[in-house]
């Protein structure tokens, strides 16, 4: 635990010296979930509830919020081969330091119950990231690490990522030096941002005008123009209301509420050229697989791109036939089924832990075969939740 209590100083108590007993009595009290062994998570066979979007909101190329559907974009494939590396001087990229919290989600959610006069019911509310990183903890070959914070209110676990963590361990990978021939973590972050440039337009096609489609390999990137999709969806006994970013639709959104969108991810990836770099797809598929299956999109297109940044070739892969894919492999790095399952227990332990008033963290470091929970704060929801979502839902 040494490692565990020198983390929590650096995190808690240097940023606010009045919580060092709280941290202290916190640590007493942590409750761990146990990742291994992996077979308990075999037998069971959680059921996951279909997502369907019940509202959306978008960030305009200033990351202003419209509670609207102004940013969709509309998939449309790219002229190969193309230079990712083109427009990187010129990149108007979010600057995200500033912690967000939930509060777009909530602003969503409290027009949506505005609206519908009804209450948005769910077990956990949380963004799209934060379940994903849930259901990879228990991948054989996860090296991952996360921490999140969350609250309960009316019934409701809200969760959200530790925004100084994820600023530590950006800082940290950002440090780290580029192997010899390997182009930059920021550059390789570029490439992402500059594939869906190419690949989206802003109406369907026979709307867009054919100048637009041809000169997108000019156009800047700006990263900070988001179309966010709000859905209900539940795994095993657990519901839950996410949001989460979605690059594009494949054709437009039904007229019907309740048929399915045809929505599109994104994805860019180095050629696989061994056996090593055929590991690492793998385990990208895992995230691929959950980012996708969590808001109910049934495409992915994964751009394959050479070391130097060049889009050579796309892929178009079903969700759904992700795992079995991977099974196939006979790599076994991880399984759906274990990852569904394991994701449900662990969300039904977590709804029976954290069930009062205060603020909790919840913890994975890396390589660890737990998933720590501990309170962080005795009172109030440490502005996990705005003050407008606690009056609105306060005074209703």
């Amino acid at each position: 635990m040494q490692k565990q209590e020198a983390y929590i100083f650096k995190t808690d108590i240097f940023s606010n010296p009045s919580s060092l007993m709280k941290c202290l009595f916190s640590t007493m009290k942590l409750r761990a979930f146990d990742i291994q062994p992996l077979e308990q998570f075999a037998s069971s066979n959680a059921a996951i509830r279909r997502p369907k979007e019940i509202a959306c909101f978008s960030y305009d190329e200033d990351h202003r919020l419209h509670l609207d559907e102004s940013s969709l974009r509309y998939y449309y494939p790219p002229r190969l081969p193309a230079d990712l590396n083109h427009g990187f001087e010129s990149f108007e990229k979010l600057d995200d330091a500033a912690d967000e919290h939930l509060d777009a989600l909530l602003d969503t959610i409290i027009a949506f119950e505005k609206e519908t006069g009804a209450k948005c019911e769910a077990d956990i509310i949380t963004w799209r990231g934060m379940m994903t990183k849930a259901c990879g903890a228990c991948s054989k070959e996860a090296e991952s690490r996360f921490e999140m914070n969350a609250t309960f209110f009316q019934g409701t676990l809200f969760i959200e990522e530790n925004n100084a963590y994820k600023h530590e361990q950006k800082r940290i990978q950002q440090n780290q030096r580029a192997p010899p021939g390997m182009a930059s973590q920021d550059r390789m972050t570029f490439w992402g941002y500059k594939f869906e440039t190419l690949s989206v337009i802003p109406d369907i096609w026979d709307a867009t005008p054919r100048s637009f489609i041809e000169s997108r390999g000019d156009h800047t990137v700006n990263n900070k123009a988001q179309y966010c999709s709000v859905v209900r969806t539940g795994i095993g006994k657990i519901k839950l209301v996410i949001g989460g970013e979605v690059d594009a639709v494949w054709d437009c959104k039904p007229d019907k509420a309740d048929d399915p969108i045809n929505w599109v991810e994104l994805k860019t990836t180095a050629e696989i050229c061994n056996d090593r770099d055929l590991a690492k797809y793998e385990q990208k598929l895992l995230k691929f697989w959950a980012q996708s299956f969590l808001l109910g999109v049934p495409k992915i297109i994964v751009g394959f791109r050479d070391r130097d940044g060049r889009l050579l070739r796309l892929e178009e892969l079903e969700t759904h036939s992700i795992p079995g894919e991977v099974s196939k492999s006979g790599r076994g790095s991880w399984d759906g089924n274990i990852c569904i399952n394991f994701a449900a227990a662990f969300l039904d332990w977590l709804k029976a832990i954290v069930n009062d008033e205060g603020t909790w963290r919840i913890r994975k470091l890396e390589r660890s075969r737990i998933i720590e929970v501990f309170k962080v704060e005795e009172t109030g929801h440490g502005d996990i939740l705005s003050p407008a979502f606690i009056e609105w839902r306060t005074n209703t």
